[in-house]
């Protein structure tokens, strides 16, 4: 009996489908960048749902405005003798040996149009976004009224951008000081017409109030904690949406209550800060901390850890030599990250292979809690918090996901994490982050397998050692089809021009 090449088969079953799609489309224009048409079809997928299921096809994906109207199953036996009819498209992508995917949420996104005071342009940072396959933002913090006209742009696709959820900045001068105040804060910003609340450091006498009255408002709450009285514990009583990086984590997990600081410390000095930050979670209580995790999940907090936006303090020499740095870096971002106390993040003058090395120990710990959160029944999330801490918009969100790969998280959940997962604790998940029929059709066309190497959403890269790698083809936000590779082209040139004298 001869020995049937199962390679051969599905080359030959991919070539089929191939010659079929051409002839199906005979009658179908390419996408146009920026336009979206009618009805688009996209052809012949591999497809990762979203929900942590292993990917399937392949499949016809069928788009009318800005929903996904059909999702097709193609035998390639039921091709080939006509008992398949191809939904007819106006404008059709080709997918055949690629990944179809729901558009990748960023969690944790600044809008910046300028750092340390210096102008940067926005396109910069929309182009990027688009580009490596973001299609939805969880704006955590900026220019509220400029952000909400962008939201509105964006939604009117009046400007290439992906979907902003704004979370404006609760503590705003001058700061509330009572449980009325707080209140009032909450309401006044709900009339701004925001999607939710940016928390900071918080006293606990206002704290559960401003959680109260923004559940009473529909107005979900992100929490970037601080070393101060409210903790992961006064969250999961208060209902908190998500904890954004780990603050307020291993602090509740303390024994005596608070961090053994030197009598020098100086919270207020930032390099101090870090430095000391990379040796908390050591000092943890290992039992504690897990009633800490089972209470956060009790109490339907989700966990956003942003693990790469800290990666520098373990590892500042990778951070400061990224290879994309040579083409996609701006010059503003640039000099934003150099050592400088006036920029917040910017506080390596004097780190040192010490402060590397708890920081090392530091992720270890980290990545274990973030496991077990997700294994006690906590919802995980990806965000990348990038034009801090030598991270460019997009190129971070990507290396999030590596990192949440190395905690121990299998491909697939990691894509989860940054879809389906993001969707539900922006409350979206009834119309975000799958692959699914009467879901809005934010979607990417990847070249290559995300799930055999996250590194085939970065762009591709002649010189890249471990080859030349695949990079997002199409970003699909509302219906919009984006070519990625002609938005990275352009963040390219815009980064030439202004590093020209």
């Amino acid at each position: 009996m001869r020995r049937v090449n199962a390679r051969a088969v599905v080359s030959a079953a991919l070539l089929l489908l191939s010659a079929v799609a051409t002839v199906a489309s005979a009658q179908s224009a390419a996408p146009v960048h920026g336009v979206r048409p009618r009805r688009m079809a996209i052809r012949n997928a591999m497809v990762i749902e979203g929900n942590g299921t292993p990917a399937e096809g392949p499949k016809d994906i069928i788009l009318e405005g800005n929903r996904i109207i059909d999702i097709v199953a193609l035998d390639p036996v039921a091709v080939k003798s006509g008992a398949v009819k191809r939904v007819q498209a106006d404008v059709e992508i080709d997918a055949t040996g690629k990944y179809l995917m729901p558009g990748l949420i960023n969690l944790h996104g600044h809008v910046q149009d300028e750092r340390g005071g210096i102008p940067q342009p926005l396109e910069y940072q929309l182009k990027l976004w688009l580009g490596m396959g973001i299609t939805t933002v969880r704006d955590v913090s900026s220019e509220t009224p400029k952000t909400l006209q962008l939201r509105a742009r964006s939604l009117a696709g009046e400007v290439a951008a992906p979907r902003v959820y704004v979370y404006a900045r609760y503590a705003y001068m001058p700061v509330p000081k009572n449980d009325m105040e707080a209140r009032q804060r909450v309401r006044d910003l709900k009339v701004q017409g925001v999607d939710g609340l940016k928390l900071f450091g918080m006293d606990k006498d206002v704290y559960a109030p401003v959680l109260d009255e923004a559940r009473k408002q529909g107005l979900r709450t992100a929490h970037h904690m601080a070393v101060d009285e409210t903790n992961a514990w006064d969250a999961a009583k208060g209902g908190l949406t998500s904890i954004e990086h780990w603050y307020g984590v291993p602090d509740a997990a303390l024994l005596s209550g608070g961090q053994q600081f030197p009598s020098h410390f100086n919270y207020a000095d930032e390099g101090m800060r870090f430095r000391y930050a990379g040796r908390l979670w050591r000092e943890a209580d290992s039992s504690r901390l897990q009633d800490v995790l089972k209470a956060m999940v009790q109490g339907g907090v989700a966990w956003n850890p942003t693990l790469e936006i800290y990666e520098a303090s373990r590892d500042l020499q990778r951070a400061e030599t990224q290879p994309w740095f040579a083409e996609y870096l701006h010059p503003t971002l640039e000099k934003y990250f150099r050592p400088d106390a006036a920029n917040h993040g910017s506080y390596f003058a004097n780190w040192s292979s010490t402060d590397e090395a708890f920081w090392k120990e530091n992720y270890q710990i980290w990545f274990r809690a973030v496991r077990d959160f997700e294994r006690l029944g906590g919802i995980v999330g990806a965000g990348e918090d990038a034009g801090f801490i030598y991270q460019v918009y997009g190129f971070g969100l990507i290396r999030e996901l590596e990192l949440h790969q190395e905690a121990g998280f299998s491909t697939l959940k990691v894509l989860q994490h940054v879809t389906a997962n993001n969707a539900k604790i922006l409350g979206e998940e009834q119309r975000l982050g799958r692959v699914r029929v009467g879901y809005l059709a934010d979607l990417l066309v990847v070249n290559g397998n995300p799930l055999e190497d996250l590194k085939t959403f970065y762009p591709q890269r002649a010189d890249a050692a471990a080859g030349p790698g695949g990079g997002v083809l199409w970003t699909i936000k509302d219906g919009i089809p984006y070519d990625a590779p002609r938005m990275l082209k352009e963040v390219r040139a815009l980064v030439k021009s202004a590093r020209t004298p």
